[in-house]
């Protein structure tokens, strides 16, 4: 358990800790785990972050107790204090032994919560992060324990992984294509699901029907079975209730059962709200350490992302998992293995197969060449994530209860405690480069374009967020290719062909892959459960963004320049503007009414995304008068083609003709951009 200390007190620990370090490193010997580092103090007092030890020269750092234990307290206190981020807990095991777990920072900074449905509890002093008891929300990571229980069931053979799932359900699924939608696609996020945003956190506590999660207003299938990797949050919560419906058990008292008590996870639980023995120990959760908590998250399709676990916890997963514990293991070997290999091939995939593949439930996130399966998971405010090394029977989970002050602070700690612990305890062995590929030029030039995420809505009016968000892949003079930005980073990174289709990241060891037809690449791979599909002309935002931009700021104009002009002509006394006939004059007030429609309109799908986009409920009743909004926008565009033609005729004046003809371009413009991001759907899900 972590415990205050002065910080004259922590630096003679850090040197009493280097010592053991230095000593422990010349002889090999194995040491005992060092007490957990001090958290970092609250908001308003001072911290002094450890310095992290150097990284040492490939090869030379012993993956011991002391060694993990220093290089964790340099490395995490300090980037929860640069981030923002309140608190953390870091498990790592290895042989079977769990050499470190670590606890930092507060889990309830003494601030409060907004109220009984808050996180944790209602403690007035600052409550630090214990890796034996704070509970932390992990969020995505859940699908492992998910996937775990499907193959169980696979195993007693009550689940057949490549038989179309519609025989184990008494709800329909939204089919589009003829093939079967089965286990093994949901389990690998190729069921060729959209995404589906309502419902998926909602906040307070709350019981959550599994059963209503996959049946009402589930999301449409936009690829055939097999073919797209593109996340799927639905598709977990199918396998979930498909192991809830074979086995007759509710979900969550079935990975309690068979998954959690058999890996000796005591202190985790699917249960939302949490059972009351548990409820107390579970974190808060904050946007940063500053802020006051925020409320408990309940997590609509359960099996995807409910679990609530303690860091040591994690630790006797991991443990059970690699082996070496004498605990009963929770698969037999086989089915192990095949959860851990690439669960499709080039038969469906094509040349997507070449690059980094899902396994069953668990992500290829190897480095170093050495095989690493993992899966991170997020929440509002909860961040987490979790590797293992078949290999060298090693584990590693992190935890955070925080976003922090920047949108990528908990990727890039994340990033920064995962790879950095591959790089110094795993480091890749010295070996040249691979040569360029001889088609890398031409396969870059078939690359170039825009391209919009897989895991994205398309058959509703949210289909509009794929404008932003796009990336852009750019062929250089040299063959390689600039991606803007990068998959799984916020920044641009430059990737060169390797073998034909499949990229290598320059200074990096992200991989790409892609799929071409014809004379154009049409998909992108990334990261095993993530595509990029190539954005139809249209629907690119170098064209889509300037088209809606200027017919919104022409519209806007012309809104407020109608009675701006009323007032000037009242008050100056000025005639009011000729008759353009019978026609023209009746088409005036349409025209307006049109006008005013599409910037409300705009203006409401604007808050409407923002909103959803931050997992807020938006209500159905306004998205239906922003329908009605759309469609009038549309139905205005004949009488604004009216009024350009009788103002032309009736020589209305050059600036009048002008204004006629601009208006009637942007309601043009808005009623395209509509027609292509499925604004004018008449769903109101999303």
């Amino acid at each position: 358990m972590t415990s205050h200390r002065s910080i004259p007190a922590r630096l003679a620990a850090l040197v009493g800790a280097g010592a053991v370090v230095a000593l422990v490193a010349g002889c090999g010997a194995p040491a005992a785990l060092p007490t957990p580092a001090p958290p970092i103090p609250p908001p308003g007092t001072a911290a002094l972050p450890t310095p992290a030890p150097p990284i040492p020269p490939p090869g030379t750092a012993a993956l011991t107790g002391p060694d993990v234990g220093a290089w964790l307290d340099g490395l995490v206190p300090a980037g929860l204090a640069r981030s923002g981020i309140a608190g953390a807990a870091v498990t790592v095991v290895h042989d079977g032994q769990v050499i470190a777990t670590r606890g930092y920072g507060f889990a309830d900074s003494g601030s409060g919560g907004p109220g009984p449905d808050s996180t944790g509890s209602d403690s007035t002093g600052p409550r630090p992060v214990d890796p034996d008891r704070t509970l932390f929300r992990v969020g995505s990571v859940s699908k492992v324990f998910t996937a775990t229980t499907v193959l169980q069931l696979v195993e007693q053979g009550r689940i057949d992984l490549d038989a179309d799932v519609g025989r184990y359900l008494d709800v329909a699924i939204p089919r589009s294509f003829d093939a079967p939608i089965t286990m093994r696609n949901l389990l690998t996020h190729t069921a060729g699901f959209e995404e589906r945003i309502k419902g998926l956190i909602s906040y307070g506590e709350s019981p959550v029907n599994l059963r209503d999660a996959v049946a009402v207003d589930p999301p449409e299938q936009v690829f055939a079975p097999g073919t797209v990797p593109a996340y799927s949050n639905y598709g977990y919560a199918l396998a979930g209730y498909i192991a809830e419906r074979v086995s007759g058990t509710p979900f969550e008292t079935l990975v309690q059962r068979d998954v959690l008590a058999r890996a000796g996870m005591t202190s985790s639980t699917f249960a939302q709200p949490l059972p009351p023995e548990l409820r107390d120990r579970l974190s808060h959760g904050y946007d940063t350490a500053s802020n006051p908590a925020g409320p408990f998250e309940t997590v609509g399709p359960a099996p995807a992302g409910a679990l609530s676990a303690t860091a040591t916890d994690m630790a006797r997963f991991l443990q059970t998992e690699l082996g070496g514990t004498g605990r009963p293991p929770l698969l037999t070997p086989q089915t192990l293995a095949s959860m851990r290999a690439p669960a499709l091939d080039a038969s469906t995939l094509g040349t997507l197969a070449d690059g980094p593949r899902m396994a069953l439930g668990l992500f290829d996130e190897s480095r170093n060449g050495h095989r690493i399966v993992g899966h991170g998971g997020d929440t509002g405010y909860f961040h987490a994530h979790l590797q293992m090394y078949p290999d060298d029977r090693t584990g590693v989970f992190v935890a955070l209860n925080s976003t922090g002050r920047g949108p990528t602070d908990t990727l890039e700690l994340r990033e920064s405690l995962l790879d950095g612990f591959a790089d110094r305890y795993f480091p890749a062995p010295p070996a040249p480069p691979a040569p360029t590929a001889p088609t890398a030029s031409e396969h870059a030039a078939m690359a170039q374009g825009s391209y919009e995420s897989s895991r994205s809505l398309y058959s509703t009016f949210l289909s509009a967020m794929g404008v932003t968000g796009q990336t852009t892949v750019t062929a250089r003079p040299d063959g390689t290719v600039l991606v803007a930005p990068g998959p799984g980073t916020a920044y641009p990174a430059v990737y060169r062909e390797v073998r034909p289709w499949v990229w290598q990241e320059v200074g990096g060891q992200r991989t790409l892959t892609m799929r071409a037809d014809d004379d154009r690449v049409t998909a992108i791979g990334y990261q095993s459960a993530f595509t990029l599909l190539r954005a139809e002309p249209g629907r690119a935002a170098g064209v889509a963004l300037p088209v809606l931009l200027s017919s919104a700021a022409v519209l806007l104009v012309a809104l407020l320049a109608w009675p701006v002009g009323a007032v000037n002509r009242r008050r100056h006394r000025l005639p009011a503007p000729a008759s353009l006939g019978r026609l023209g004059d009746l088409a005036r007030l349409p025209t307006r009414i049109a006008t005013a429609a599409a910037v409300l309109a705009l203006a409401g799908w604007t808050t409407a995304i923002a909103t959803i986009a931050g997992l807020q409920e938006f209500p159905d009743v306004v998205v239906r008068v922003l329908q009605v909004a759309q469609w009038t926008a549309l139905a205005g565009v004949a009488p604004a083609a009216v009024l350009l033609i009788a103002s032309v005729r009736h020589r209305a004046g050059r600036g009048r003709v002008l204004g006629a003809a601009l208006v009637l371009l942007a309601l043009v413009g808005v009623a395209w951009f509509g027609t292509m991001f499925g604004l004018f759907s008449a769903s109101v899900s999303y």
